[in-house]
């Protein structure tokens, strides 16, 4: 790829995540930091554990998932 493709690429929304927007990190310290930014954004913990209720189930095998937890057991 050249300079001019790569520019391309990353300006504006990722094209992996084309329904979420991206923020500066100093559009959210202007917004009084991360918690006065997800409120400005309408997230709140409330909306967080709603929208994992109706999440679809995660699919892992039990041997992938007993990886999960140790790594996230070690990385505390």
């Amino acid at each position: 790829m050249d300079k001019e493709t790569i520019s391309t690429m990353n300006s504006g929304r990722s094209y992996i995540f084309k329904t979420q927007e991206s923020y500066s990190p100093e559009e959210i310290f202007a917004a009084g930091g991360t918690t006065a930014f997800a409120i400005k954004k309408g997230k709140t913990f409330q909306n967080m554990l709603e929208k994992i209720k109706d999440a679809p189930e995660a699919e892992f095998t039990d041997e992938e998932w007993d990886i999960i937890v140790e790594q996230l057991k070690n990385d505390k």
